[in-house]
């Protein structure tokens, strides 16, 4: 199987790239400005998993005419994929009243515009396979999360469009799936959760702690095998058992 994994050399992205790796599949993945993070995951793909093929693509999943002209030189070189994994994201922490307009724009344009655009993308060569699984990476938040609105809207319209897909192409035979993590220890989570934040979380997370990236991988690789053929539709929560509120 051939994964695509955007936002693949960040802290989830980057764990679901190698575990797919591990779990004997090849990995096409984005990154939008860290290349040395990028690098650094090539090595370690390697390292790890020296017979699987693992590529990194710069793309910027708000242009259009980028997404497909990754898809295509991605097609180009693995010939085929087979499970999309829709990881790209960013925040912003502001109060609805202070955000500006560009601030909305590039939360929501790179988490629900962008996710909109690459499976559009590659829908035609899941159609044309009978087969494909699509994984967004939503949050916990998208039930809502004080400063950060236009994270919490785009992450709660990932719900909206993975239902959508799920309904219009499960008898073609792709799921379309949500996973939505809690605090999960990461470095985008170290720049945007405060320590009040953190100390809820430990307060009342039945679990005692923070999530982990590895955890997540783990999570989406199963949804993406034949084993969950059956799981459509879904949004799975992974955060040890906190719920949304407390």
């Amino acid at each position: 199987m051939t994964f695509f994994v955007t936002g693949g050399s960040g802290g989830i992205g980057g764990a679901i790239v190698l575990d797919a790796l591990r779990r004997g599949h090849d990995v096409a993945f984005t990154m939008h400005e860290d290349a040395p993070a990028a690098e650094a995951l090539l090595a370690e793909a390697a390292r790890i998993a020296p017979a699987q093929r693992c590529r990194s693509y710069p793309l910027d999943v708000r242009d259009s005419a980028d997404v497909e002209k990754v898809a295509d030189a991605v097609l180009e070189d693995f010939e085929d994929v087979h499970a999309l994994v829709i990881n790209a994201g960013i925040t912003t922490s502001r109060v609805a009243a202070n955000m500006t307009d560009e601030e909305w724009r590039a939360v929501i344009d790179t988490n629900l515009t962008g996710a909109f655009f690459v499976c559009r993308q590659f829908l035609p060569a899941l159609l044309a396979n009978r087969f494909g699984r699509i994984i967004f990476m939503s949050s916990i938040s998208h039930r809502g999360f004080t400063g950060h609105a236009a994270y919490a809207a785009s992450k709660a319209g990932l719900l909206g469009l993975s239902a959508t897909l799920a309904k219009e192409y499960g008898r073609r035979g792709i799921t379309s799936n949500v996973v939505a993590p809690g605090a999960i220890e990461t470095g985008m989570t170290t720049r945007s959760l405060s320590d009040t934040y953190r100390e809820w979380w430990l307060k009342f997370c039945p679990v005692g702690r923070l999530g982990r990236a590895e955890e997540v991988a783990r999570l989406v690789t199963f949804l993406a095998s034949e084993e969950a053929a059956f799981i459509n539709g879904q949004a799975i929560d992974i955060d040890g058992g906190t719920g949304w509120p407390p």
